[in-house]
């Protein structure tokens, strides 16, 4: 952690943020995804929304959600675009970190293996590639493994290996036998000839807004210029998808049109990804479920600990969110 805390301070000495000369509020946000769920933050940096709101939005890769909520603890990023489970974990260990927009709130992973690997059975004692423990490819992991009827951990290893394209590499050259991928990389491994052994689609926190409550207390209006830029880029998308298709290509670096329009298609469908981003409470339970069995206080927590729906609720409420789709969809 120490080692990612300076490459982000060694490039953002300031990353907290200040009011620039054009009056915009400088902010630094981590990202743990290169997919489709990072388009709502992709669109309100190429659209212009986070300027138009009043931000001047930095948006810093981390790899995996792991360490993007670590860098958010740390009070290294102040908002960071992460998925549920390491925000959950850090929360049940004292963290005061928070859900704020839902981002994804519908959660699909296709377990991939080789081709030779066809059943259940055929995998275990072989190993799954994530990217780091206690993110969300790690969380679903154990469901789909055990949907399989298989125990994570003990009839198949699961192995930290890193970004998608560490874990697509693993899978090729035959160090693991499986690996846990969800759009676009998926339909990439498929056609590459890979099997997907089961997929996993349920409500889940995925890749949404998280802040800490400290910095909401401390600068809740930065908060509300940031999840307005949300809620419109998500509008954006949902309207623009000329655009949505350029942003996806620009930041997947991909020319695969296939892959492109599967991934916006998926994306921009109200049910992964709602005009009102609310985070989901039902996706938390999710999170919550698998780590009851090993984390006392996950038992006794509740989703709403997690969530704090006020700033989507204020926009709500106003009428704002359905002003902007009065218009209907293009």
């Amino acid at each position: 952690m120490k080692a990612v805390i300076l490459a982000v301070s060694l490039f953002m000495p300031d990353f907290l943020y200040s009011v620039a000369s054009a009056q915009l509020t400088k902010v630094t946000v981590g990202n743990n995804a290169i997919s489709g769920n990072a388009l709502p933050a992709w669109m309100a940096k190429e659209a212009g929304l986070f300027r138009k709101n009043g931000l001047d939005v930095q948006l810093v890769y981390f790899r995996g959600g792991t360490t993007t909520a670590m860098a958010l603890i740390a009070r290294e990023t102040p908002i960071s675009q992460v998925s549920g489970p390491p925000i959950v974990s850090a929360g049940l260990k004292g963290a005061d970190v928070v859900v704020i927009a839902g981002g994804n709130v519908v959660s699909e992973y296709w377990l991939m293996s080789r081709s030779e690997i066809k059943t259940a059975e055929q995998l275990r004692g072989g190993s799954v590639a994530i990217a780091l423990f206690g993110g969300q490819a790690d969380s679903i992991s154990r469901i789909a493994l055990q949907r399989l009827g298989l125990t994570p951990g003990k009839d198949v290893a699961i192995v930290q290996v890193g970004t998608v394209p560490e874990r697509l590499s693993a899978l090729q050259s035959g160090k693991v036998q499986a690996a846990m991928l969800n759009t676009p990389d998926n339909v990439t491994a498929q056609k590459r000839g890979f099997n997907s052994l089961v997929s996993v689609r349920l409500p889940y926190q995925g890749v949404g807004v998280s802040t800490t409550r400290a910095f909401i207390r401390e600068n809740p209006d930065v908060v509300r210029k940031y999840i307005r830029s949300q809620i419109e880029a998500v509008h954006r998308i949902k309207t623009d998808r000329e655009l949505g298709l350029k942003v996806l290509t620009k930041y997947l670096a991909s020319s695969d049109k296939e892959i492109l329009e599967r991934t916006y298609d998926d994306i921009s469908s109200d049910e992964k990804v709602p005009p009102k981003q609310y985070p989901t409470l039902e996706g938390i339970k999710n999170i919550l479920e698998p780590l009851a069995i090993t984390d006392p206080k996950a038992k006794t927590a509740k989703a709403e600990d997690f969530a704090e729906m006020r700033f989507i609720r204020e926009l709500d409420e106003s009428g704002f969110i359905d002003d902007l789709y009065k218009g209907g969809k293009r």
